[in-house]
């Protein structure tokens, strides 16, 4: 009974240690997909991940493709084990006498576990977005600023340049959102993000469970390590391709600043219409690689850290009284 008594404290560390090691390997690529699928038709500032990710290096620094990773890093651990561990729960409480889930039980484990993340992804979300826009809204401006005083070379002498204004910490965004709009401020966007996360959680948990066993040796051994890495990449950037026109929106609509000209919306309807009809169809897979780059990698690694099981080795030796 060791075992059960230590199972749910060793998912959740578990997945807090693989959030933490995929985010930090994966966090430029989720920078350059905030920044593409924000950028809208006229106000064009970076072409491709690799554009923006070389004007970001060259703007503010190599740190600055982490704009936001403290955050990130913060949240992620909750969020990646209430995501794995509650995906287990449901499966535990939905299976009967240890047989096979049905997918469509699969599927109902998956979105249960997607709606429990959202709890803690939204605000993670929220401020994270506002942070990782800032570079492009500076450059925005700066562009700007640049093209009129080339308009008014020849007549009046260009005025000076106004300093750069200082760029949001994540504290202050709290302080402010929770001053003006209340605690409901770091959940704008939750229809948005439940609709991208609960139909992920329905498409990767499934998908990964049946591609992982496709690679076990026997039906009593756990699949190899390698296994359950390609099968949490191939999962997850099937998913992240799937849900990526309500990633899109979510994205607009957590994004607090506009550039010059940009549209603002009133909800995920009005959004998804102008994005439509401004952009186009194609502007709804805006970041779809770049998600894809991030998510393969980030739930491989997760898998793996989950399957190895790092966090029983640890209580085990915890618990212990002659370790």
């Amino acid at each position: 009974m060791a075992d059960r008594q230590i199972s749910l404290p060793a998912k959740l560390i578990n997945g807090g240690i693989a959030g933490l090691i995929g985010v930090t390997c994966v966090f430029p690529i989720d920078l350059a997909k905030t920044r593409l699928q924000n950028q809208q038709n006229g106000q064009r500032i970076y072409t491709s991940m690799s554009d923006c990710l070389i004007k970001t290096i060259r703007a503010e620094g190599y740190f600055g493709m982490y704009r936001g990773a403290a955050v990130n890093l913060t949240l992620v651990t909750p969020e990646k084990a209430i995501k794995l561990a509650a995906n287990d729960f449901f499966r535990h409480h939905l299976s009967k006498d240890g047989q096979k889930l049905t997918l469509l039980k699969e599927m109902l484990a998956g979105c249960g576990a997607g709606t429990c993340q959202v709890i803690v992804t939204t605000p993670m979300e929220m401020l994270k977005i506002q942070l990782q826009d800032a570079g492009r809204i500076a450059a925005q401006k700066k562009i700007l600023a640049a093209q009129g005083q080339l308009s008014t070379q020849g007549g009046v002498q260009p005025s000076a340049e106004a300093p750069a204004a200082p760029r949001p910490t994540a504290t202050q965004l709290t302080r402010d959102l929770l001053h003006s709009r209340g605690i409901a401020g770091l959940y704008k966007g939750l229809g948005a993000t439940l609709l991208r996360d609960v139909p992920f959680s329905v498409v990767y948990f499934p998908l990964f469970a049946n591609l992982n066993q496709l690679g076990r040796p026997a039906s009593e051994e756990k699949s190899p390590f390698y296994v359950s890495f390609l099968a949490g990449c191939v999962a997850g950037s099937a998913a992240a391709v799937a849900v990526n026109p309500c990633d899109v929106v979510k994205t607009r609509l957590q994004s607090l600043q506009r550039g010059v000209n940009e549209d603002t919306y009133t909800g995920f309807l009005d959004c998804a219409r102008k994005i439509l009809r401004h952009e186009g169809p194609s502007a709804f897979l805006k970041g779809a690689y770049c998600r894809a780059l991030v998510i393969a990698p980030l739930f491989g690694i997760a898998q793996v850290v989950y399957f190895l099981g790092i966090a029983e080795s640890l209580l085990g030796l915890l618990q212990d009284p002659q370790a």
